[in-house]
């Protein structure tokens, strides 16, 4: 896109030179220029430049807002949220024709209509009209047995998922299906009634795409998710402030959990395990030194602790029991440097549930009846021939599916951006890029970039990604076996980059081998000669 906009700007950029430099004379130079424009370019007509109303343009602040636009130029843009363009495509396409843009861009508020539901299905609240985000909750009426979702929620593109039924007989089910590279967490039984939910996980390096439930309604079982092989890998273990990791060598693959732990005299707050996911660390504990540990306090009159210690201090690790005035049930918290979790509180929270997920425009098959809780996240997957352009997984939050996906047509964008071996993009990589996006890579620690830092998308395709040049391991076991030691004591170096140099000596009393490699050893991609003595 941006390349487009290069090859236009001798037609235009003069004009707009004129216009902002010589006011005064702007009509007589804007005759003369765009007759110019006319003769020479063969383009008549300049378009103003677009102003969308509740939308914003792919790349805005590249181009100047006051500019006009020439014939044959071409822009992307999206709706705010709530908001939707008339193709209802993430980012819709305009062209400036002789005529205008086309299409006419535009960003529409959209609502659902009023449901027409089966005589015995019942739904609330009732409204005359439902903006997106209102959620809708079914019960059956006659004592009849609901057959599908217990509520659904209204998106961009309507209700989803479908309304239930209401029925007087309802089938079981048989045992849930297998599921390629993944399994039931739970024990499989024979027979499973209406409306029971049993749970998938994937296999190690898999990871999961779509409702990890599924349910059994009226016999048939709603639909399986998919178990995706997860190729990209964890670098390096970052490093932990005042703790330590027992040292091996990377790749990491997606789902290996490597334990950390903290010096003597320091107090770890957090997990001791982080785990490889989808090639990024989770995150590091803390180490925190033991006389610099924060204590906790109870504040709250309608907090009782067991053995009435409200206003008094508890260590880090202290345990307590505690209920509230009006709540007979007693609950259980532990300091953690200065902070109590779960926090002490007496008010009784409802557990927020979503509606079942929604079936996306153009992802493939999420059917399923099982609502989920607040926090739980989805992951989607599009069908052939369409991507992903921003966050992959939908995310249940206050009773509501938020940071909603859509699938759009992949032509004329580009994919994920190429990965590396041993290194990565410096943004978190989506899944669709319209022409003109570049993406920025790094190396891992000790690894050396060869080639251009960016990838540029044009015409469906990415540019030549750079390569990560492996460093050398310098072996103690080689230089024990060669009677050699690093030159410089106090060198400690354990790793080269590429193209950097080594420095050996012989150890005492060994001398050079005559016909040994120098004693200035050179790292290429990984590898070089260690001198010998004898």
């Amino acid at each position: 896109m941006k390349a487009d906009l290069k090859q236009h700007h001798h037609h235009w950029s003069i004009f707009s030179y004129i216009r902002l430099r010589l006011p005064s004379m702007l009509l007589l130079f804007s005759v003369i220029l765009i007759s110019w424009v006319s003769t020479v370019g063969g383009e008549g007509t300049l378009c103003d430049f677009p102003k969308i109303h509740h939308g914003f343009l792919y790349d805005e602040e590249d181009y100047n807002p006051f500019s006009q636009v020439p014939t044959g130029e071409v822009f992307y843009y999206s709706c705010e949220y709530n908001f939707v363009s008339p193709s209802k495509s993430f980012w819709t396409r305009i062209t400036c024709t002789e005529e205008g843009w086309s299409p006419t861009p535009k960003c529409l508020k959209e609502e659902c209509h009023v449901p027409i539901l089966e005589a015995n299905v019942d739904a609330q609240p009732k409204k005359e009209s439902y903006k997106v985000g209102d959620v809708l909750k079914f019960s059956c009426r006659k004592n009849l047995i609901r057959v599908g979702s217990d509520s659904v929620q209204c998106y961009q593109f309507g209700w989803s998922p479908n309304f239930p039924t209401c029925k007087g007989q309802v089938r079981s089910c048989g045992p849930p299906p297998q599921l390629s590279n993944g399994e039931v967490k739970e024990i499989r039984k024979d027979e499973y009634g209406h409306n029971e939910v049993v749970e998938y996980d994937c296999n190690p390096n898999f990871i999961i795409n779509g409702p990890k439930k599924i349910q059994c309604v009226d016999g048939e079982w709603t639909t399986l998710p998919t178990c995706v092989e997860q190729v990209k890998t964890c670098g390096y273990i970052p490093e932990l402030e005042y703790g330590y990791v027992q040292p091996s060598v990377p790749p990491y693959q997606h789902g290996v959990s490597v334990e950390v732990n903290c010096r003597n005299e320091y107090a770890m707050i957090g997990n001791n395990m982080i785990t490889c996911i989808n090639g990024i660390w989770t995150e590091l504990p803390m180490c925190v030194a033991t006389h610099q540990l924060k204590k906790c306090k109870i504040a709250g009159v309608n907090i009782k602790t067991l053995l009435k210690l409200s206003g008094k201090e508890f260590n880090h690790k202290s345990r307590i029991r505690y209920r509230c005035s009006d709540i007979f049930r007693y609950r259980h918290s532990v300091c953690i440097n200065g902070k109590w979790n779960p926090e002490l509180h007496c008010t009784e929270k409802r557990e927020q549930f979503c509606p079942p997920p929604l079936q996306i425009p153009n992802a493939q098959n999420m059917t399923t009846t099982v609502n989920y809780q607040d926090g739980e996240k989805v992951a989607v997957l599009c069908k052939e021939n369409y991507l992903l352009p921003e966050a992959k997984e939908i995310v249940c939050k206050d009773g509501q599916w938020q940071s909603l996906p859509r699938c759009v047509e992949s032509t004329a964008y580009c994919g994920p951006p190429p990965s590396i071996s041993n290194g990565d993009t410096t943004s978190f990589p989506l899944s669709v890029y319209p022409p003109g996006s570049t993406v920025t890579y790094r190396c891992q620690s000790f690894y050396k970039l060869q080639g251009s830092v960016t990838v540029t998308c044009s015409n469906k395709q990415w540019s030549e990604p750079p390569r990560c040049l492996d460093p050398c391991v310098v072996s103690e076991e080689n230089m024990n076996k060669n009677n050699i030691q690093l030159k410089w004591r106090n060198d400690g170096k354990l790793y080269a980059k590429t193209g950097d140099a080594v420095e050996f000596q012989c150890k005492f009393p060994h001398k050079a081998m005559i016909s040994s490699p120098p004693f200035r050893a050179i790292c290429q991609e990984g590898k070089f000669e260690y001198p010998i003595c004898e």
